[in-house]
């Protein structure tokens, strides 16, 4: 026993690597992993050996700012790329795609038929059945041109 209120060390070490392991996973930012990895080594090592409290303290503090300075340098080295950029952006992904007017566009505004969406459209005058590509977005309106 120790005078840590009746826990071991280790035990603490070990919970509060856990406790930042979920703090990450709570809110990710790639920061408290690292920390977390370093209590954990400490736990690890005040099981294994006999050493004290303030020495404990210190390896910690040593390994969480070796390992936070080792992850940063990783991460920017070998940056996690997104599997789809595009996923949350319905509009972006419709760029380049062919349309058929619903409503004409007249001064510049109508409707679009895009698979089993319609969509507000802007873009020069077109008569309904009109095929125009989208060549970018206003917020939820498509811009739209002679697809030719």
């Amino acid at each position: 026993m120790d005078g840590m209120g009746g826990l071991e060390p280790h035990y603490a070490w070990l919970a509060i690597g856990l406790i930042l392991a979920a703090a990450e996973m709570a809110v990710p930012g790639v920061f408290l992993i690292w920390m977390a990895g370093a209590a954990l080594i400490v736990g690890a090592l005040a099981w294994l050996t006999p050493i004290g409290v303030p020495l404990q303290i210190v390896i910690f503090a040593v390994l969480a700012i070796v390992a936070v300075f080792l992850g940063r340098r990783y991460i920017r080295s070998h940056p996690i790329h997104e599997a789809d950029p595009m996923m949350n952006k319905r509009a972006d992904r419709l760029v380049g795609e062919t349309v058929v007017v619903t409503q004409a566009i007249d001064g510049g505004s109508g409707k679009v038929r895009l698979g089993d969406s319609e969509w507000l459209a802007k873009g020069a005058d077109a008569a309904v059945g009109a095929r125009l590509r989208v060549t970018g977005h206003d917020g939820t309106v498509l811009l739209v041109e002679a697809a030719g």
